[in-house]
């Protein structure tokens, strides 16, 4: 059990920092086995283990970053990366750097200088925009590889119409993860508005069981519902994320913003009683020993539960946080950090045909071998096997397949309010109302919005 609670709570930490505005890290929490590496200060340099002496790249060696964050507890990377030595007979120098806004500076500044790694692991979505890609990453829009791109995905890694990014691992989602027994059992549908969503609410505590688990005790928890409501507030208003980014749209004067936050206080009764002091490994046990119907939470928690509680998690299913409308009902999606090939790499080809292995049928297998998959995969076609969760295959496959999904809103723009989890706390909490914490978020954005040098009145 001791175990197990690490593991959730090292899981906990790096969603914490996913959340917290690092725009598509979404590493996660399988065991990692170290062995293939050497630590070397803030380095750990890859000990080529599969390297072959022979195929098309023998005796050549490609240089590789990543950030520690998405090293810990993973090792798929090191699984693929033998792979491909074994098969193109290239050698991998793997570095790592510190997370964070100091492994960015610290990226930025090496890119800047010329002393930047041939492939380096880097944020999709706005981050990637800001970084001016085209004076220092390879346009990779003419490869086949690209053209198998889900088209959403594929938008979060192209800027002014060319395409840079190799997608480190799959998707996840902001979602209501939910118990299809209880469902079952009083006979509720999956709803597809949020009046509905209620009422199934409802209906779940007057049978006796914790309708929703709240987990507010590690604050970026009570943001999920929030940003993972994105979809509803761009179907509607297809320009939000760009006017919001210009000063011109705000959260207190759109109304499927505003409603982000109201969202709160509709569903505040039907939490557990220690909603505000549970944290998220409470919400991992409640959820996996079936003590809580409900859970609104990115769905790396399945991963987790499956190593935790593998019985129950055939029982899981998830959905979409709803709208207003039945006809518009899509999730939320956060995109992988993806690989970058360096302008100055020694061999662009080889670097080219190492990112085409990573993202083809057989290297997304190993890695999902190594390390299971949190939603369905960035490329098209990829079946999964028996062994990962209906709720991902089936369950969230379904939303990719008909295109109703939309990025984070991260993703979109840069601009994110630091206390974002406090005021969704605050909200949750009953202290606030969702247009007070509306147009509290809006300063908190403003905030930021000025360090970033954007020029909001």
């Amino acid at each position: 059990m001791k175990r197990k609670m690490i593991s959730t709570v090292l899981v906990g930490l790096m969603a914490a920092g996913m959340l917290a505005g690092c725009g598509g890290n979404t590493a996660s929490s399988s065991t990692a086995d170290k062995s293939n590496s050497v630590e070397t200060g803030n380095t750990a340099v890859s000990s080529a283990s599969g390297q072959s002496s022979s195929g098309k790249y023998a005796g050549e060696t490609i240089t590789m970053m990543v950030d520690t964050d998405t090293m810990s507890g993973n090792n798929a990377i090191q699984a693929v990366i033998d792979s491909a030595e074994k098969k193109f007979g290239f050698k991998v120098d793997l570095e790592t750097r510190v997370g964070g806004s100091e492994g960015d500076n610290l990226m930025k500044t090496r890119l800047a200088s010329g002393d930047m790694t041939d492939i380096t692991l880097y944020n999709s979505g706005s981050l990637l925009n800001a970084l001016n890609p085209s004076q220092y990453f390879v346009d990779l829009s003419d490869q086949d590889f690209v053209k198998t791109y889900d088209d959403t995905f594929k938008s979060t890694v192209t800027v002014d119409g060319k395409t840079y990014g190799v997608p480190l691992e799959s998707t996840q989602a902001g979602a209501v993860l939910y118990n299809k027994k209880d469902y079952q059992e009083l006979g509720l549908e999956v709803p597809k508005t949020w009046k509905d969503f209620v009422s199934n609410c409802q209906k779940l505590k007057d049978a006796g069981k914790t309708a929703l688990i709240g987990t507010f005790g590690d604050s970026w928890t009570s943001q999920v519902l929030f940003l993972g409501d994105n979809y509803n507030v761009i179907a509607s208003n297809p320009d939000f994320a760009k006017d919001f980014e210009e000063g011109n749209a705000k959260f207190a004067t759109t109304k499927e913003a505003t409603e982000s936050f109201g969202k709160y206080s509709d569903i505040q009764d039907f939490y557990n009683e220690d909603y505000l002091s549970a944290k998220y490994a409470d919400g991992i046990q409640m959820l996996g020993e079936g003590k809580g119907s409900q859970w609104i939470m990115l769905t790396q928690a399945i991963g987790q539960i499956e190593t935790d509680y593998p019985d129950i998690v055939k029982d899981l299913g998830v959905f979409a946080i709803p709208g207003d409308s039945a006809d518009s009902n899509g999730i939320t999606v956060w995109y992988p950090s993806c690989f970058y090939i360096n302008k100055n790499a020694k061999d662009v080809d080889a670097c080219i045909d190492f990112m085409r292995y990573w993202c083809s049928s057989e290297g997304i297998a190993l890695y999902n071998k190594n390390q299971a998959p949190h939603g369905p995969s960035c490329i098209k076609g990829i079946e999964f096997g028996d062994d990962v969760p209906d709720a991902i295959k089936v369950d969230m496959q379904k939303y990719f397949d008909d295109g109703n999904t939309i990025p984070a809103l991260e993703f979109l723009t840069p601009v994110k309010g630091p206390n974002c989890p406090n005021i969704c706390q605050e909200v949750a909490s009953g202290q606030t109302t969702g247009e007070e914490a509306a147009a509290k978020y809006d300063e908190d954005c403003k905030n930021q919005a000025i360090q970033l040098g954007l020029n909001w009145k």
